[in-house]
Parts: structure tokens; sequence; C-alpha cells
């Protein structure tokens, strides 16, 4: 199949291809006559996995190595457990972050609850505030 049948397949763009291919997450496929990369199963699921993997959030990095464990199928796991655990690691981290960060938006949003004149909003006056290097509503609140 050609990259476009690939991509559609798959629901990864053409471009996202090329570019998965230049980091060494896909094999180059063979050439047809005319030039065109044909491509087969394997590519499909090779690249069903990368795609799956992304939507979990892991990187290129990570997906190259557990790549490396699906071409080296009598491996040890351990790395593998290793590598979800501190995928969790950083995802809680980030949680903990965006939690903190629902907080300080909720925080300035309760500083403007009515129409007023721009000039009067205390959502940009906490901002502007803020841009002056004094206290503001949202980091007021959370030090962390």
């Amino acid at each position: 199949m050609k990259i476009g049948e690939l991509g559609g397949k798959v629901g990864v763009d053409v471009e996202t291809i090329r570019y998965y291919e230049r980091e060494g997450l896909l094999t180059a496929p063979a050439r047809s006559a005319n030039g065109y990369r044909q491509y087969g199963p394997g590519h499909t699921e090779r690249l069903a996995f990368i795609r799956h993997c992304r939507a979990l959030d892991m990187s290129l990095g990570e997906i190259k190595e557990l790549l490396s464990f699906v071409d080296s199928p009598s491996r040890s796991c351990a790395h593998i457990d290793n590598l979800v655990d501190d995928h969790l690691a950083r995802l809680r981290a980030r949680l903990k972050s965006m939690r903190a960060l629902e907080r300080q938006l909720v925080a300035l949003r309760l500083q403007c609850n009515s129409r007023r004149p721009t000039k009067k909003c205390g959502i940009l006056n906490e901002l502007v505030a803020a841009a002056h290097g004094e206290a503001c509503a949202c980091h007021g609140l959370d030090a962390n």
C-alpha cells in the first residue's frame, strides 16, 4: 500500500509517517518501480503501535525503547515496567500541576463576576498587577 493508504488506515498524517521513518521508528519501505513507497502489514502494525503509545503521551524516546523490546521479544520486561512507572510518575506530577493551575484560574475568575467596563475588570487588573510584580489573587493562594 502507498503512504496515503497507510496513513488513512491507521489515522496518521503522511508527514508524520515520514517523520517516524526519519527518526527510525518505522523501517524504510520498499519502493516500487515508479519510486512510490510500498508499505506492508508490518508497517501498519508498527504504526498503530506508535500511534497508541503517542495517545498515551509517550515520548518518541520511550516509544523507541518499547519498540526495541517488540523487536527482541525474548528480553526481560523489567525495563518496560520501569519505563511505564517513570511515565506514570511524570503524569502524576503534571496532574498535580494542572490541579494547582485550575485553583489559580478559579481564584482569578472570582475577581470579576459581572459585566463591567474593561478598566474595572478584576481579572485584567489582577493580571496587570502581576505583570508589575505585585501580588495577585491567583498566585497568592498557591505557592507550590
